[in-house]
């Protein structure tokens, strides 16, 4: 699949940045104020801080280590040190396509060939995080190769999968509407670790 959820919306409201992973690919997942989501290389092109330590200046992410600026297209727009200076373009953060779609936010790390799955219609849950592979959870639900799984269950079930390690990943859960958030989190932390005990 080109897109992988790496966080629910609730989770990165404006003005927020959060670290994020996908395989070997560490993020910086940020939203400008006015809504704009974006996902980012999670390292300063200056001193390799990781900029998931930073924070959203309107509609730019600020490194904290030594406040340089980039704009949502990832190029250095001013230095503290040197504020008259024009930054270089050579000086820009990778950038990965992001968007937010169904209360859910989605990263892909190769141009993607489709939109990202349509989940709306379900209400976001919660994300855990699983002491196993996203492709070991998703053979065990007989989807090998899915990121997005339907799970039979009373609330209706959808998981995002977010591939983070060999052996860890995280689940976005949403369920149908009208259920008790407090029951379904129950259900998922029960399913969790039935889960991590097969992986043992």
């Amino acid at each position: 699949m080109d897109w992988i959820a790496v966080s629910l919306k609730n989770d990165v409201p404006p003005g927020v940045v959060v670290p994020s992973r996908i395989d070997n690919t560490d993020l910086a997942i940020w939203c400008t104020d006015s809504g704009t989501y974006h996902a980012w290389s999670d390292r300063c092109p200056h001193r390799g801080m990781r900029l998931s330590h930073g924070f959203v200046r309107g509609d730019a992410l600020a490194c904290i280590y030594h406040g340089w600026q980039y704009n949502e297209t990832g190029s250095c727009k001013y230095i503290p040190a040197h504020p008259q200076l024009s930054p270089p373009e050579t000086i820009c953060v990778p950038t990965y396509a992001c968007t937010e779609s169904g209360g859910v936010i989605w990263v892909a790390l190769a141009k993607p060939a489709e939109a990202p799955p349509d989940l709306s219609g379900r209400e976001a849950i919660r994300s855990m995080p699983v002491g196993m592979s996203a492709a070991h959870i998703a053979a065990s639900f007989g989807a090998t190769g899915d990121t997005v799984l339907t799970i039979g269950s009373d609330f209706d079930v959808v998981l995002a999968l977010q591939p983070c390690a060999e052996d860890y990943c995280v689940m976005h859960a949403l369920a149908a509407p009208g259920h008790d958030r407090k029951h379904v989190s129950r259900w998922l932390e029960e399913m969790r670790s039935t889960l991590e005990d097969t992986a043992i």
